[in-house]
């Protein structure tokens, strides 16, 4: 039996650019494969090639056959008739894959058979089978439009219009980057579930090697452009045989245990035509040696149905196992900071009431009678899903919004109502406590140069440091100060915006979801570095993230939160190891790869 897909010595190019070299691979019918790599390893242009689906002004050579049919140099109007029916894609942005004028109804309906379509009572049945499939009541959701569902049902829609003509192969995109982990794990069920009981192939891209290993059979390790390892997913998890795929499990945090390091890559991933001729990986790899920049190595065969382009694997192995178990040794307990408390919030409340031209006014309580207090030096975890109120919490005591209740102290100066503060209170605030956001693309004004952002902010906290020595301490040349945020990595920037929260040493970092928008290894080196500034200055934190494993890495002790209030607290291992609440149990239990 042929498989589905049949892919050969794919290249894709953007003119004079090379995107992807020498891809390869095959697909049989019911089968499931993960494209893993970071930001600019090529993941997304490959499945755009497969789907025939390229930005213009980019082209694809070599072989592609899809069940028989060459889809390489075919016209357009010749594969429209494949696209949305026998293969489809669902995107890593539910929001803006789904069109906000029309009703979630719609969108199944206009992505059904057209003969399906045609009969009214037909098409409104099967609008509601199919959102059913997905865990959705179509008597609730299917009048309403993309706006009114939250994010996990807007993915729950998307992927429901994509296998509303009964494709083949399913193509998901990081279908579950931009969801908090419960919502995460369940689109994953539903993903493998859909899969399995369809007979459906399916391709996902995903930079996190743990999600790949949940849902799919084999996994392609791609870098730069080209394929660095190509094994069977349990395989791939138990020993990797190329240093890069090493790298990458080792960048993310377990969830068990706390090591002692976060073990990053360094460096960052180069052009797919700057290594066309050496090993791509050869800069940023350990065990390099000037052989490795002689010749491009050849993906060969290492084991069974596994193969890795490393030509001095042999040599390495040793090394490469090594390496792992001293990454995955446990740290040395040490026990948590006891001093005065920095923070403290007492009986916090927050209600928003909202009124429109058709209806009543309407009250919600996003945050309900929620104390805590953070102590000198210590780090506390706020856990829960997207509307736990986590946020809501973190602006109250930035000031951002005033709470409709309760109290927070940073010291001894009251800040429950910063519009009740002096000037000089207000200044006294801004060195107490600062913040690092989510975003680092939004984070900086694309007008200033990392220099003049930093100066802003130097001004405010007086400490005499120069945007240099700021730069300096984030792991950063002082010569970046001239750079606008675009010339920068999303990673540079989140280290900029480190820095510039850090220009007035507070004594307390809010640190909202820092690394949620960053590849794996980004990750480890912002969470390393924030360690490290926590070591050396003995700043107090409060980590805000749905990430267990950022939690058990960054965390002295942990709240969980639900629909606003406290459902458990305590030291972050008593949380995570020995959960007591049925919520917190389903969080841990939502990690993927949780036994």
């Amino acid at each position: 039996m042929s498989p589905l897909l049949t892919v050969t010595d794919l290249c894709v190019r953007a003119g004079d650019k090379t995107l992807v070299r020498d891809v390869g691979f095959a697909l049989e019918a019911g089968q499931s494969l993960g494209i893993v790599g970071e930001s600019g390893s090529g993941k997304t242009m490959t499945a755009r090639a497969v789907l025939a689906a390229l930005p213009a002004g980019v082209t694809a050579s070599g072989e592609i056959v899809f069940d028989g049919i060459p889809m390489v140099g075919r016209r357009e109007r010749d594969l429209r008739p494949l696209r949305g029916t026998r293969v489809s894609m669902v995107m890593q942005d539910p929001f803006t894959a789904l069109n906000p004028l029309q009703t979630i109804g719609e969108h199944i309906r206009e992505s059904l058979p057209r003969r399906v379509r045609r009969d009214r009572a037909t098409a409104r049945s099967e609008v509601a089978r199919r959102l059913a499939e997905v865990g959705l009541d179509s008597a609730e959701v299917a009048g309403r439009y993309p706006f009114q569902l939250s994010g996990g049902m807007r993915q729950r829609v998307a992927i429901a219009a994509a296998l509303a003509a009964d494709p083949d192969l399913l193509i998901a995109d990081e279908p579950t980057t931009a969801l908090d982990a419960s919502t995460q794990a369940e689109i994953l069920r539903l993903l493998h579930k859909l899969q399995r009981d369809r007979g459906m192939a399916l391709v996902l891209i995903t930079h996190d090697l743990r999600v790949a290993f949940s849902v799919c059979d084999r996994v392609l390790v791609m870098y730069a452009g080209s394929v660095v390892e190509d094994a069977p997913s349990a395989a791939l998890m138990e020993v990797p045989e190329h240093p890069y795929t090493l790298g990458l499990l080792m960048a993310e945090p377990p969830v068990t245990h706390v090591v002692e390091t976060l073990t990053a890559i360094p460096g960052s991933v180069p052009r797919a035509d700057d290594v066309a001729t050496r090993c791509a990986f050869a800069a940023r790899c350990d065990w390099h040696v000037p052989q490795c920049a002689a010749s491009r190595p050849p993906l060969a065969p290492v084991g069974p149905g596994h193969l890795s382009a490393c030509t001095r694997l042999d040599e390495i192995r040793p090394g490469l196992r090594q390496r792992r178990e001293r990454a995955a040794a446990p740290a040395t307990a040490t026990p948590p900071p006891a001093g005065t408390p920095i923070l403290t919030v007492s009986g916090l409340s927050m209600t928003y009431r909202t009124t429109s031209m058709v209806s009543r006014a309407t009250a919600k309580q996003a945050v309900r009678d929620v104390s805590f207090e953070i102590a000198e030096g210590e780090s506390l975890g706020l856990i829960g899903e997207t509307g736990s109120g986590k946020t809501t919490i973190a602006r109250c005591i930035l000031g951002l919004q005033t709470a409709t209740g309760g109290t927070i102290r940073l010291g001894d100066l009251d800040v429950s109502d910063h519009r009740r503060l002096s000037a000089k209170e207000r200044r006294r605030a801004a060195r107490l406590v600062q913040v690092v956001f989510q975003d680092p693309y939004s984070s900086l004004n694309p007008m200033l140069t990392i220099g003049a952002a930093l100066e802003e902010a130097i001004a405010v906290g007086g400490t005499g440091q120069s945007a240099g020595e700021l730069l300096e301490m984030i792991g950063l040349p002082a010569s970046y100060a001239g750079r606008r945020p675009s010339a920068l990595s999303g990673g540079q920037r989140q280290r900029v915006a480190i820095a510039r929260a850090l220009a007035v040493r507070p004594r307390l970092l809010i640190c909202d979801e820092p690394v949620a928008a960053l590849d794996v290894s980004v990750q480890a080196q912002i969470l390393e570095l924030l360690r490290q500034i926590r070591r050396a200055h003995g700043t107090s934190m409060l980590f805000i993230t749905h990430d267990l494993s950022v939690v058990r890495q960054m965390t002295d002790r942990a709240i969980v939160l639900r629909h606003g209030e406290i459902v458990e607290s305590g030291d972050t291992a008593q949380v995570l190891d020995n959960p007591r609440h049925p919520y917190t149990v389903s969080l841990v239990e939502s990690v993927p790869g949780h036994q």
